[in-house]
């Protein structure tokens, strides 16, 4: 059964399945364009459980909220209107659940250290997850030379 997506101003693409076990449980790789900063690309991992599975515990409707992301400089960077606040922007979402649970991707600004940080996280209408993921890009420039 394959993730529910909720309306979110990034669009993703499926570059990766890996099969994880007899079951039909997969890890699920995802790539999204930053919709904000031209030139950076977030990868999402995520665990997608099976048929199988689903029907030997009874749970239909859930997959678990670990997830693992990694974001790169793909091209020349450009930043837009972003938000500068701490509590930064949402710029991926995907339900993990029918109604409850979500996987999101924030991005936050860190404006000191010039760099831009992207955490993956589980949201929860009631029960929050520790579960998070982290990835930077700096963005310095190098010295001309």
């Amino acid at each position: 059964m394959s993730a529910f997506l909720v309306a979110s101003p990034a669009m993703s693409e499926q570059v990766g399945n890996v099969d994880v076990d007899w079951l039909g449980n997969d890890i699920v790789i995802e790539a999204f364009a930053d919709p904000e900063v031209a030139g950076v690309t977030c990868h999402v991992a995520y665990f997608e459980r099976g048929l199988i599975d689903r029907l030997q515990k009874g749970d239909w409707f859930e997959d678990p909220s670990n997830s693992a992301i990694s974001c790169r400089q793909t091209g020349p960077i450009s930043i837009g209107d972003i938000d500068r606040s701490d509590e930064g922007e949402s710029i991926f979402a995907e339900r993990r659940s029918i109604i409850w649970k979500s996987l999101s991707v924030k991005r936050i600004f860190d404006a000191a250290n010039q760099t831009l940080i992207y955490v993956a996280h589980a949201r929860d209408v009631q029960d929050g997850s520790a579960k998070m993921s982290l990835s930077t890009i700096p963005l310095y420039q190098a010295p001309d030379r």
